[in-house]
């Protein structure tokens, strides 16, 4: 026999043995995967996938098998707090038949209290968690973004900051006056410099809704004034909340009581204060002793009623998540989350 010959048998022995121990690596790898649980956890008819659809068929098709990974969805369920509709009703009774309600261990991932958390609701300004999400992946906070007079266009008793069109200020302030005073025009003003219109960027919202899983979720703006076709439930509520704080920036300017802005305008550089919509940052209720507000935004309209949602620590600083909606009023609103933030150090 040839030494080309006997060269040639070599090679083709090598890739055999080479392609035998691959195909053996992905049973093995497939096998654990089965064994460590990555799987699929459906919550009331939802699924939240958390891996890749993977066809084996496929990976041995290719024509270097050295190069092959199992890939991950960025949906990741086994991290996320699993809820039927209804628990603890014996712990909390609400004031309203039209609220809807929630309170999540983050920590160990368990649900304390739950009541119609898969019930379509309107979320008025909690809609702003997710411009804050989409913003928060997509520029950065320093860069600078200048008014228009676009950005005011919206109904009369809308809310809106001291802001005028031709004022320029950082990105980081503009979140900073959309979380903490929830101003509208830095809603838009945030769409607009993100995506190029608020379409664009109204579309990057739903797109994130359906990567984190918020089935029950579709956005047609991005500040949350009134829209019937804008809607959310409140697990999705939790399922961008969550996401959300996992920014430092998020939780940082989402606590704060008040912020001061800098702008620079026609007339020069000044600034101004805008207090927090979250009436327990400020003072005019009271939080359960040793409660700590880590993350916080607020919404109010005729069709949603007065909501809340909160990223909370207890004594022991273990972390929460605490959503209340549809509320009548603001006594009711903060009776109830009150009653709920009590059960995080009993």
């Amino acid at each position: 026999m040839s030494t080309e010959v006997r060269h040639s048998m070599r090679k083709k022995h090598k890739r055999r043995t080479r392609r035998r121990l691959l195909v053996l690596i992905i049973v093995i790898a497939l096998a654990a995967v089965a064994v460590f649980g990555i799987r699929s956890r459906i919550i009331k008819n939802r699924t939240l996938s958390i891996t890749e659809p993977f066809s084996l068929d496929e990976a041995l098709g290719q024509s270097d098998l050295s190069v092959f990974s199992l890939q991950s969805l960025e949906g990741k369920a086994s991290d996320l707090v699993t809820s039927d509709s209804e628990v603890g009703s014996d712990l909390v009774t609400l004031q309203s038949d039209t609220e809807r309600a929630l309170l999540f261990n983050l920590d160990d991932k368990s649900a304390v209290y739950a009541h119609g958390i898969y019930d379509k609701i309107y979320p008025a300004s909690l809609t702003k968690i997710m411009t804050a999400l989409v913003c928060l992946d997509s520029v950065s906070m320093g860069m600078n973004v200048t008014m228009q007079e676009q950005d005011f266009e919206m109904d009369a008793d809308a809310q809106e900051s001291q802001l005028d069109a031709g004022d320029s200020l950082t990105m980081g302030d503009l979140l900073k006056l959309m979380l903490v005073y929830s101003a509208n025009d830095a809603a838009l003003a945030i769409a607009r410099t993100v995506s190029g219109s608020t379409d664009a960027f109204v579309q990057k919202m739903n797109d994130k809704a359906s990567e984190l899983g918020m089935t029950g979720t579709h956005f047609v703006n991005p500040t949350g004034l009134h829209d019937d076709n804008h809607y959310t439930t409140p697990y999705d509520i939790y399922l961008m909340m969550n996401a959300a704080n996992q920014y430092p920036e998020f939780s940082e300017y989402a606590s704060a009581a008040s912020m001061q802005v800098s702008v620079t305008g026609t007339q020069g550089t000044s600034s101004f204060t805008e207090d927090s919509t979250d009436e327990y940052l400020t003072g005019i209720y009271t939080l359960p002793q040793n409660v700590t507000i880590i993350a916080s935004k607020t919404g109010t309209t005729d069709e949603a009623g007065s909501c809340l949602s909160l990223i909370v620590q207890n004594e022991y600083g273990v972390n929460y998540c605490a959503v209340v909606t549809g509320a009548l009023d603001k006594d009711g609103l903060y009776g109830d989350m009150t009653q709920l933030l009590s059960l995080i150090n009993s």
